[in-house]
C-alpha cells in the first residue's frame, strides 16, 4: 500500500505547547455532543435566535441556552442581543471549516452516510 504524505496542520513539524494541545482537546470535547454539533451545523447557515434554534432542534429554549453557554465559553459562537432576543452566530470561519472537514471525514469513513 502506498504511503500517504500528510502535511502538518500548523505548517510545521514542531510540537505545540501543552496549553495549545489542551485547548484543542477542549474544542473537540465541546463539539463532542451531538446537539452542539447540530447547532454548529445550523449556525454555519447564518445567525439564528435561541427560539429558532430550539424549534429546529425540537428542544426548549432553555436547553439551547445551556448548550450555547458551552459553545460560547470555548469561543466557538458569539452572540448579540436585540431587545429581549438573543442571536447567535459562529465566532469565525474556522469553526465552519472544522465542522465541514469533520463531516467530510465521517461521510467518507462511514458506509451509507
Amino acid at each position: 500500500m502506498p504511503q500517504v504524505q500528510r502535511s502538518s496542520a500548523t505548517g510545521s513539524s514542531a510540537p505545540c505547547s501543552e496549553r495549545v494541545y489542551h485547548a484543542i482537546a477542549e474544542t473537540f470535547r465541546a463539539l463532542g455532543d451531538p446537539t452542539r454539533t447540530q447547532i454548529v451545523h445550523i449556525l454555519a447557515g447564518g445567525e439564528r435566535s435561541v427560539n429558532s434554534l430550539a424549534e429546529s432542534l425540537a428542544v426548549s429554549a432553555s436547553a439551547v441556552s445551556h448548550q450555547m453557554r458551552v459553545l460560547r465559553q470555548m469561543g466557538l459562537v458569539r452572540f448579540r442581543r436585540e431587545g429581549q432576543w438573543t442571536f447567535y452566530s459562529l465566532d469565525d470561519p474556522h469553526i465552519e471549516r472544522l465542522f465541514r472537514e469533520a463531516h467530510r471525514h465521517v461521510t467518507e469513513f462511514l458506509p451509507g452516510s
